[in-house]
């Protein structure tokens, strides 16, 4: 009979039941039944037509999570081939990824990313004693911001590239080489905009607290942030595209190992150019005043060709108009802590700032990336930023839940927690064993410096499971947005923490821990 519907047996694609009905269309028309998803005509028995129609049955699909995804390897993917015209294509099931796996692909980078900040920690110490660090002081307000910057930009940039990668947006050449082109030409953009706004704010919050300004020390921190700014991005983002690509090929996860690798490189290169590049442009300041202002004048001229190179774009045209909030913030937030280690640097009562700051920041900046970048790419294959997923039901998740529940992410942050102290010691011997920041090891100082550096990576990674989260229900794509803000805080965090520390140790009489020049 027409007015009864037959139910045929279910279909199951990607944990979605799909039961298939026969009957006319006419039953199908009420308000209070489910979504038409596919109809197909079949010729029957008797040879009228009669119609099927799949129909998406959304309360078989409550407490489905995409959490097997993640953690079932490839061999599962067969099973979830999608029928659903609403959405495209399912990405290949990822790596299975247990606790072990996931650190052993962390380790390594980690380790790298933290020797590079112990460099760039070391470089600073050794260039904190530069004429131009001496008397245009505000260039260790550059320093936080710069190397924020490049962190927020590069590490955006691994994200991106690698949820691009898991999702299977860079398998074929072209769609390749189309990404590579528009991410690069975005980050040259983004690099001279925050560069050169970076260069303003030191020169406002050196201002601010002596009165002193002198417009040759402006345009200077100009040049010099504008040049570091899109050098760096160059040589950083091209390094970034082959590290992913190799991952994807040698089979690790990019989420795992692009972030921290960003992270470590975008320190010292960072580091080392801003130093190079402001001594050389301060030694011409009396003698060809000119060079300063053509500096600024010819990154700022290439401006019109990266934007038109990143509008061809669809990923990174969206990126383009939107995507300034998060850096510039994050470039305002970084330049406090500027601001903190430009009136702590040279107080021979907080010895050791200029070598440690780098090393506290940067890995707790890699360790939240890492985790933003993984929780951001676990959303993604649920769907689009701003859909009702079953992966992201939580806008304020508890601090168990966030560490001791049984999912993917709650592991991953584990993992990453307890590699902070162990990653640590080794920064510190490694600095203690080079002789940087003319400070003694005492067990004292280890306790407040683990107890700091703890502290914030705890208060990172539970911003992070919020934030990401919050981001996604809001249909912000976490990839562009969080990581800056959440970079942009280790800064403030580690350089205040590490701050307090050190004068809570002045306090309490620890002499040991400054031996002086």
């Amino acid at each position: 009979m027409s007015s009864k519907m037959e139910q045929k047996e279910a279909h199951q694609a990607n944990g979605v039941v799909l039961p298939i009905v026969a009957g006319t269309i006419d039953c199908l028309t009420s308000p209070d039944r489910e979504q038409l998803v596919e109809s197909t005509e079949f010729l029957g028995p008797d040879g009228e037509g009669v119609e099927v129609v799949v129909l998406e049955s959304r309360a078989n699909a409550k407490g489905v999570r995409e959490e097997d995804a993640l953690l079932e390897n490839g061999s599962q993917s067969n099973e979830s081939d999608d029928t659903s015209t609403d959405r495209g294509p399912e990405p290949a099931s990822p790596f299975k990824e247990t606790s072990f796996s996931i650190g052993l692909q962390v380790l390594f980078p980690f380790l790298l990313a933290g020797f590079g900040t112990v460099a760039a920690g070391m470089v600073l110490d050794i260039v904190q004693h530069w004429d131009v660090f001496k008397y245009v002081t505000e260039v260790f307000i550059l320093v936080p911001a710069l190397l924020g910057l490049k962190g927020n930009l590069e590490m955006t940039l691994a994200s991106r590239l690698s949820t691009a990668a898991n999702i299977g947006q860079m398998d074929s050449p072209k769609e390749l080489w189309r990404m590579i082109t528009g991410n690069m030409a975005l980050i040259q953009v983004q690099a001279t905009v925050v560069g050169f706004l970076a260069s303003i704010a030191a020169v406002i919050f050196g201002w601010i607290p002596d009165g002193h300004f002198s417009i040759g020390h402006a345009i200077l921190l100009c040049a010099s942030s504008v040049a570091t700014a899109f050098i760096a991005s160059l040589v950083l983002g091209m390094i970034m595209i082959g590290v992913i690509i190799g991952s994807r090929k040698m089979g690790i996860n990019p989420d795992n190992v692009a972030t921290p690798i960003a992270a470590s490189l975008g320190d010292l290169i960072t580091l080392a150019l801003l130093s190079g590049i402001s001594w050389g442009l301060y030694k011409e300041l009396d003698s060809k005043a000119y060079v300063n202002p053509l500096v600024c004048a010819f990154f700022v001229a290439l401006l019109p060709l990266w934007i038109i190179i990143a509008k061809k774009n669809p990923a990174t045209r969206e990126v383009l108009y939107s995507g300034w909030e998060p850096v510039i913030i994050a470039m305002a937030i970084s330049s406090v802590g500027g601001l903190i280690l430009d009136k702590t640097v040279s107080d021979p009562n907080f010895a050791g700032m200029a070598v440690f700051t780098p090393v506290i920041n940067g890995v707790g900046g890699n360790l939240v990336a890492v985790q933003a970048s993984r929780i951001s790419t676990y959303l993604h294959m649920s769907g689009v930023p701003g859909e009702s997923s079953e992966v992201a039901p939580r806008k304020c998740p508890s601090p168990c839940s966030t560490f001791f529940s049984s999912d993917l992410n709650s592991r991953s942050a584990r993992v990453l927690f307890l590699l902070v102290v162990p990653g640590h010691l080794v920064f510190l011997y490694t600095i203690s064993s080079m002789q940087g920041g003319h400070t003694t090891l005492t067990l004292i100082f280890i306790v407040f410096y683990m107890t700091a550096a703890l502290l914030q990576v705890l208060i990172l990674l539970y911003i992070a499971d919020w934030m990401v989260h919050w981001m996604w229900g809001r249909g912000l794509d976490p990839d562009n947005f969080s990581i800056p803000y959440l970079t942009a805080l280790g800064d403030l965090l580690g350089t205040g923490l590490l701050a307090l520390s050190f004068h809570i140790l002045w306090l309490i009489g620890d002499r040991d821990t400054d031996v002086g020049d």
